[in-house]
């Protein structure tokens, strides 16, 4: 059914008046997004997920962020992007604060997950970290773009300096510990698994 020019901007009325939030998420941060959505029954939070491959390129990230801002901006009463610094070297702050919106606090999802006060004391320098969806999409994000699944012999390399991989979990997922560590003995890494729950993440949408 084809939706009106008006239609559309009644629908985007009631949805200020509504309080309607939408979340500009990573796509990496999905899951867990719904996760909390579904059980703090948060309905008024609407999810629209940019593609978790941008962390490949990360200057591309402010204008997807302000693409997806100005599509919408109309029909909510409050937009809020879910992206840490994620490597845009503070650009994507400069965006938020040119458009008006708040963003997420820290530097990346490993910091905020674990909480940024907690990882910034710890200052794990030689610790590689993996998330819930990183450990589920290892090949897509880290064997396949290093070439390692080609090349075997990079892995010293890429990993010579780390000592550790730390899974950082969002759920108690025996199968996931399982599988994050496997990840770590084909890095050659010590494996260390941390419950984090959903850290600094639930905390900024807990105030929404």
């Amino acid at each position: 059914m084809q939706v009106s020019d008006e239609n559309l901007v009644e629908h985007g009325m009631q949805a200020r008046k509504t309080g309607r939030v939408l979340l500009l998420a990573c796509g990496a941060l999905a899951h867990e997004v719904l996760a909390l959505k579904r059980i703090n029954c948060w309905d008024h939070l609407d999810l629209q997920c940019l593609p978790a491959k941008l962390h490949n390129t990360p200057d591309a990230i402010p204008d997807a962020v302000a693409s997806a801002f100005r599509a919408r901006e109309r029909a909510y009463a409050q937009v809020y992007v879910l992206y840490a610094d994620c490597g845009t070297g503070g650009l994507l702050q400069a965006k938020c604060a040119e458009l008006g919106i708040e963003m997420l606090e820290g530097p990346h999802c490993y910091s905020f997950f674990e909480g940024n006060a907690a990882f910034a004391a710890r200052d794990e320098m030689t610790a590689f970290y993996l998330t819930d969806f990183l450990v589920r999409q290892f090949d897509a994000f880290v064997t396949k773009p290093l070439g390692l699944d080609r090349f075997p012999e990079l892995r010293d390399m890429y990993f010579g300096n780390y000592e550790k991989l730390v899974y950082q979990a969002q759920t108690d997922d025996p199968g996931l510990t399982d599988l994050a560590r496997g990840h770590a003995e084909a890095l050659g890494l010590a494996f260390e698994r941390r419950f984090t729950g959903y850290g600094d993440l639930e905390t900024a949408l807990m105030r929404l």
